[in-house]
């Protein structure tokens, strides 16, 4: 048995987070992956995972072993890509992290299409509002919706991207409609938590400066989905990505304010390490979705 399987082995383990839940997800027995972590650790003379009953973790040993391991086996794989590449054959598993939303609204359907178009490329797609660490958590590249800033990862912009302040035209109605950001601090809005500021809203202040309003209201919620309903069913104001909220305000069922006063320069943006070999079927993903976007219109 060569040292690249059981390093296979071990990678897995741990990010499955157990070795019950990597053999299921590999199709390889439990008992085979534990002999070959065990003949891993032999080998290194070394213990690199703490296994109880109950309990999973890495020696400080595992850490440093899986970081470099990892690196290793991305460099293996990607020369391995770019051999088939030139053949013509492109395949294997894409690791890839995105938010909720992405994968929610209808921009999420890229992540299909592309599934569809390309049989022979597994997505491994895990969804997390977090920034993940590409490299320290083995992704092969990620989706981010933001406005990115300065950052050791190479990114293509996918589309663009901005806010919007919405409420429904009832809510307007009952307490009126905003004129200046800080309105809002009197007025109910709904804090989705996934954003940066939380309950405090940054807009464009009088000197194109960036102001900070702190907002309340009945509602807060780490998805905005759940805040899109709720800004729906008139419970207050809400700060929306464009291409969730576009259906809403086309149809009249909700309304932006202090248009004047939404920050720019935001993105969907794929972003992937630096590496010697870029991996061919990760230039296949990012290709076909900057395509993707460039043929729709986002919101």
């Amino acid at each position: 048995m060569d040292t690249l399987t059981r390093m296979r082995a071990f990678i897995d383990v741990v990010e499955a987070e157990g070795f019950s839940a990597a053999a299921r997800k590999i199709g390889r027995s439990k008992a085979l992956l534990s002999k070959y972590v065990r003949e891993l650790e032999d080998e290194l003379g070394a213990l690199l995972l703490n296994r109880t009953t109950r309990q999973f973790s890495m020696t400080e040993a595992g850490h440093t072993y899986y970081r470099r391991a990892s690196e290793i086996v991305r460099e293996v794989d990607s020369l391995a890509d770019a051999v088939r590449e030139s053949s013509g054959d492109v395949r294997g598993r894409i690791k890839l992290s995105a938010p909720r939303t992405f994968a929610d609204a209808p921009i999420g359907q890229s992540l299909i299409d592309f599934a569809k178009q390309h049989p022979d490329i597994v997505l491994d797609i895990q969804l997390d509002d977090r920034f993940v660490d590409l490299v320290e958590e083995g992704f092969d590249l990620a989706v981010r919706i933001s406005r990115l800033e300065n950052s050791s990862l190479i990114a293509r912009r996918l589309a663009p991207f901005s806010v919007k302040l919405c409420a429904s035209p009832e809510l307007i109605a009952k307490h009126g409609m905003p004129t200046r950001p800080q309105d809002l601090g009197h007025m109910p809005c709904i804090v989705d938590t996934n954003g940066r500021g939380l309950n405090n809203w940054a807009f464009k202040g009088d000197n194109n400066d960036q102001l900070s309003v702190a907002v309340s209201g009945p509602i807060e919620v780490n998805s905005p989905m759940a805040a899109r309903a709720a800004a729906l069913s008139g419970l207050g104001f809400c700060i929306l990505p464009d291409f969730i909220a576009s259906p809403d305000l086309k149809s009249g069922q909700l309304v932006t304010a202090l248009d004047d006063r939404i920050l720019s320069g935001g993105g969907i943006f794929a972003v992937y390490p630096h590496r010697r070999y870029l991996p061919a079927k990760v230039r296949v993903f990012v290709d076909f979705l900057v395509q993707w976007f460039r043929t729709r219109e986002v919101a």
